[in-house]
């Protein structure tokens, strides 16, 4: 064993064999490399990562290259997921350099910590037109000796380019034509055929397809702006067909819910097997808000389906939710998840088992390297017209045949799971759940979304209050990064609108005092992704650009617009703005590179409704009122909920609070806008006739 085993990360533990002289990321190895005028080898992956694994066996288990590795470099391990600080800002560097990246990310340091080459997998000798890994080393080695003047002098300059901070943006550098040009990029890479966005491989786009639904609202709620193109049944369509066919493909898991990371394909046929936390959340919710706007229950059931599976195979026991499901078992991407005709007859028996594999495209010649993943290449109620079957009845089969093949399935040797609970991965599930929660009348899901957010506030903060980032086996660790506090301010807003428990906006506004202290870089008014106490590192980084969760400055802004609303703290909600507008340089040069920055921009710029409620003395008519408002009142309205013997002063909103009582011992609703308020009306009959008029 090398020094990996004394770690807690599954994915540096799937290492801990290798003849290579790993090191986590240590003072020691820094040290170490010093002393001995020795590059860095500095390979970065997380324990689902198919192409990780494969490198792994090819060259980390190889001697010869261990041996080379061993001699001449000192070799460093890191888990993308538990030090993303690393994983940004070398994977900045590789993608300079190549003008792509991924992983395994491969990178060569200076002893300094500065990156002079990199890339991502390479085979262990020379293949298909892709130098081998040896003769990689060989040439790092060689330039390391001969060239050493030149290999630290564009090193210096990759880090001065990654250090780079972007100047503070106003509203006035900002073109509201942007939300325009993101649509119409979105529209121009839209695969009408088979949804999505580009070619293969696929990927969901989950804050795409959110953003594609808040411009679709404000094309149906604002009747005065004249979009050029594409038009508003275009803008929803887009979404609708992404989903449906993501729905009916192999990237979704037709026996136990949730979605592969991305498909190999653009029919959505083949994924690349692992599932991840963040994917899952975020299509949730995209899932939820789609059946929000259209009433059509096909999307509120995908929303459910794929909440479960995260019920069902990510939750831990303490509340929170593991990272990832991984893309390989015995040794094999997908072995787990791929079906032979005989083997589904066995279960099902022939007529059943021959009616699934007509509709879920099991065949003799496979699908998928001679076996079968489960898709639907027809609708059911496609398939029961052609088959001339009774649809409901075919519902009613299939779902029997699914639990009964899921039953087998999970008999099987399952994929690895590492089972890290991170803070910013459970802020985004957390934020599903409690929208699911509230939309779909959910109590199930409250109560998940509740002790998840419990979990973290318990277990993973340090006695001062600040956040850890990570948590396994009850053992939580690392000091938190900038998303992790913004993804769980935005959870914990969101858990608010549950049950109107004050504790989480007391929490939320805790955690946004902390983010504003540590990580806030007032020259720019935007936020740093590490605080201002971490490790000292070549670069601090302020990120901007979403990848496949939102970046961190993007996150920011969206918790404190959306808290400061509630709250009524108006610096908040213009701190919030800066943070969001800090993405402005690269809207301009890509205008979906930030979706979620314009998620948040666009909250900031619409006027706010905040509905207040004053409960009265009658419990059971404050519970029809409160019924009666979520489902009434617009969606991205703040709601705030307090009784009738409030003291303003002691509640996080006293500000928007202020002279507000409940009349005559009745439910009194105020509804303001930027923080001024109607006239309240009070009463059940009043109230109703009031939200009413807002249809």
């Amino acid at each position: 064993m090398n020094r990996l085993a004394q770690e807690s990360s599954p994915y540096l533990l799937q290492h801990k064999d290798n003849p290579v002289d790993w090191y986590p990321w240590c003072a020691e190895a820094l040290l170490r490399a010093r002393a001995e005028d020795k590059p860095i080898f500095l390979s970065v992956g997380y324990s689902a990562c198919h192409w990780c694994h494969v490198m792994e066996h090819e060259s980390f288990e190889n001697p010869q290259i261990a041996d080379y590795l061993n001699r001449h470099f000192i070799s460093i391990k890191v888990d993308r997921e538990e030090r993303p600080d690393l994983d940004q800002i070398y994977m900045q560097a590789v993608m300079a350099m190549n003008g792509h990246g991924g992983w395994p990310l491969s990178a060569f340091l200076t002893p300094d910590q500065d990156f002079f080459f990199g890339g991502t997998y390479w085979p262990p000798t020379a293949n298909h037109q892709m130098p081998g890994f040896d003769q990689v080393l060989a040439s790092v080695l060689d330039a390391w000796h001969q060239k050493r003047e030149q290999v630290v002098e564009q090193s210096k300059q990759i880090t001065t380019m990654i250090a780079a901070t972007t100047d503070r943006q106003s509203l006035d550098d900002f073109d509201r034509g942007v939300f325009q040009a993101a649509v119409q990029v979105l529209h121009n890479q839209f695969d009408s055929t088979f949804g999505g966005f580009g070619t293969a491989p696929k990927f969901p786009h989950p804050m795409d397809l959110l953003l594609l639904l808040r411009m679709y609202e404000r094309q149906t709620q604002d009747t005065k702006h004249v979009w050029d193109a594409p038009q508003t049944a275009e803008v929803l369509q887009m979404v609708e067909v992404t989903l449906k066919r993501m729905a009916y493909g192999g990237i979704f898991d037709h026996l136990a819910g949730g979605f592969s990371r991305y498909s190999v394909d653009a029919r959505w046929l083949v994924p690349h097997f692992e599932k991840m936390l963040y994917d899952n959340a975020q299509l949730a919710r995209a899932f939820v808000h789609t059946w929000r706007l259209t009433n059509n229950a096909f999307y509120s059931r995908m929303c459910e389906k794929t909440l479960d599976y995260l019920l069902a195979y990510l939750r831990d026991s303490g509340g929170g939710f593991h990272s990832t499901e991984d893309a390989d078992s015995e040794g094999e991407e997908g072995k787990f998840y791929v079906w032979t005709p005989e083997e589904v007859r066995d279960v099902l028996g022939e007529d059943a088992g021959t009616r699934f594999c007509q509709l879920y495209d099991v065949t003799p010649a496979g699908n998928f390297e001679g076996r079968n993943i489960i898709n639907l290449p027809l609708s059911f109620a496609d398939f029961a017209e052609r088959h001339q079957l009774d649809k409901t009845a075919l519902m009613a089969e299939m779902r029997d045949s699914r639990k009964k093949l899921l039953e087998v399935r999970d008999r099987r040797i399952r994929p690895g799971l590492d089972d890290k609970v991170l803070a910013s991965w459970n802020g985004l599930a957390i934020e599903a759940f409690a929208d699911a929660a509230v939309l779909l009348e959910r109590a199930d899901y409250a109560e998940a979304a509740q002790q998840a957010g419990d979990f973290i506030w318990h277990n993973m903060r340090q006695e001062d209050g600040r956040l850890l980032h990570s948590s396994r086996h009850g053992q939580a660790s690392l000091t938190a990064y900038l998303d992790d506090y913004a993804c769980l301010i935005n959870a914990f807003v969101s858990l608010y609108r549950v049950a109107f428990d004050g504790k989480w906006i007391n929490r939320a506004v805790a955690l946004s005092e902390l983010m504003k202290r540590h990580f806030y870089n007032a020259e720019n008014n935007a936020f740093y992704f590490t605080a201002d106490d971490h490790e000292k590192l070549v670069a601090r980084t302020q990120d901007f650009q979403d990848s496949a969760v939102p970046s961190g400055n993007a996150m920011a802004a969206t918790a404190l617009i959306r808290l400061g609303q509630m709250t009524g703290d108006a610096e908040m909600v213009e701190v919030g703005m800066g943070a969001a507008l800090g993405a402005v340089p690269l809207l301009n040069r890509a205008a979906n590179a930030a979706s979620q920055s314009l998620l948040a921009i666009d909250t900031g710029l619409h006027t706010v409704q905040t509905y207040v409620l004053v409960q009265g003395a009658d419990d059971i008519a404050n519970q029809r009122v409160l019924d009666r408002l979520k489902k009434q009142a617009p969606w991205e309205a703040a709601w705030v909920v307090v009784s009738g013997t409030f003291e303003a002063a002691n509640t996080p909103f006293a500000v928007i609070l202020e002279g507000k009582v409940s009349l005559d011992e009745q439910p009194t609703l105020y509804v303001c806008r930027d923080f001024h308020c109607e006239l309240p009306v009070s009463g059940e009959a009043s109230i109703a006739s009031a939200l009413a008029s807002l249809e």
